[in-house]
């Protein structure tokens, strides 16, 4: 629900509302009375709701047709956050004085706040029809048809709203969300801004007119409106995301990297990390993984990450000992044990390849390249029928796509072939 609802703080008083319910009393009661009101008012104003509260309970009380003292006791309560109260004693000033402005205002308002949209609409219906000079009950008329899904009528409530009052930035406000839920994002997008030019404590928004634009792929929008917040964590991350996404690393890491500042956080730094990668910079990203390995060490993707670094950098060892790490957490993920084989195939562990080709193997997952890897492993170990029989499959497999591999398999197979006839 946008923005802070809060009630007309219009006290009612007998002595000022004409018709009042009350039967014709001796001047002296009318005097106490009046002096009895004037103090529970003068509690109201300086923010005594308690001593407020009691004051015109008990004038209520004395009183159950004295429709002002039930006004003033729900204004007393709602202003300690004692909403059910309220709203009944609103309901009883409605009882005593139907059609009271002042009472259909203030419950529509409160009913809204309490999540009860639709029972507010007659009520804001009827204070808008009574005041259509007001510009308040249209405002909040829009609210609630927003709420309900009324997205048309709670735009035409908000621009008579502000065809009356031009600076009610809470209803520029509600009018571009009513447009931005009708996806009328383009038309919305003006009254966001002016919302913040009213009232720069809305400026914040803007950030919902940047997600609707990302949700409705135009990431443009959406990054030209997030680069209006630099000190905003979120608004960084979000960024930083869709430049990623936009293929823009170089962008991303900025922007993540300011991210990391306002709040290092671990998904920041992650996100950081995976900009760096992104950007050909994996020095700069290692540090930060294997710190969030040492804090998290049964995170797959971390060793994963780590794992292709090291990989990258050729350094197959401990390339393989990051894969063999992840494979060991995910026992079914084909992709780790392929980069576990791959890397204990460069680094020379053959015994430690083989077994990982195996497990490839058994999940029914091999390629024409673990064919090739398992031939060049059982070669390397002089099994000559088995390195064979794979030399043999990985060509059957390849046709044509692997030219220098299969060069290479073509010529030891031949060698293989005359070994295995000897």
């Amino acid at each position: 629900m946008t923005g802070t609802y809060l009630l007309c703080l219009l006290y009612l008083s007998v002595s000022l509302v004409l018709g009042s319910p009350t039967e014709p009393q001796a001047a002296g009661t009318l005097s106490v009375k009046a002096d009895v009101e004037a103090a529970g008012l003068k509690a109201l104003d300086e923010k005594r709701y308690a001593e407020a509260e009691q004051i015109f309970a008990k004038q209520a009380a004395d009183d159950p047709k004295d429709f002002s003292a039930f006004f003033n006791l729900a204004l007393a309560e709602v202003s300690q956050q004692k909403n059910g109260p309220a709203a009944a004693h609103f309901k009883q000033v409605l009882a005593l004085k139907p059609g009271l402005y002042e009472a259909e205002l203030n419950l529509g308002i409160l009913e809204i706040g309490e999540h009860k949209p639709a029972e507010a609409l007659e009520l804001l219906r009827d204070a808008a029809k009574q005041k259509p000079d007001q510009a308040r009950p249209q405002r909040y008329l829009g609210d609630a048809l927003r709420a309900t899904g009324d997205f048309e009528g709670a735009a035409t409530a908000y621009r008579a709203a502000l065809t009356i009052d031009p600076k009610m930035a809470a209803a520029e406000l509600g009018l571009g969300q009513s447009l931005v839920q009708a996806n009328k994002l383009d038309e919305a997008l003006p009254h966001y801004r002016q919302a913040a030019t009213l009232n720069p404590g809305l400026h914040s928004y803007l950030l919902e007119m940047a997600t609707a634009f990302s949700q409705a792929n135009q990431p443009e929008k959406a990054i030209e409106l997030l680069a209006g917040f630099p000190n905003d964590p979120g608004a960084r991350e979000e960024l930083g995301r869709l430049y990623l996404k936009a293929n823009r690393p170089a962008d991303a890491v900025a922007a993540f990297e300011a991210a990391v500042v306002l709040s290092p956080t671990s998904s920041n730094n992650l996100a950081l990390a995976t900009a760096y990668l992104q950007n050909k910079q994996p020095d700069a990203a290692a540090p930060i993984l294997e710190k969030a390995l040492a804090a998290n060490p049964n995170d797959f993707e971390l060793h994963m990450a780590l794992g292709r670094i090291r990989r990258d950098k050729h350094q197959y060892p401990i390339a393989a000992t990051e894969f063999l790490a992840a494979a060991n957490l995910q026992p079914t993920s084909v992709p780790a044990w392929n980069e576990a084989a791959t890397a204990l195939v460069l680094s020379e562990q053959y015994p430690q390849a083989l077994a990982a080709l195996d497990r490839v193997h058994n999940l029914n997952a091999d390629t024409a390249g673990n064919y090739y890897f398992r031939a060049i492993v059982l070669d390397k170990q002089h099994l000559v029928k088995p390195a064979l029989a794979s030399y043999q499959r990985f060509l059957a497999m390849a046709q044509g796509k692997f030219p220098d591999q299969e060069f290479i398999a073509r010529q030891r197979s031949r060698i293989l072939e005359k070994e295995a006839n000897r």
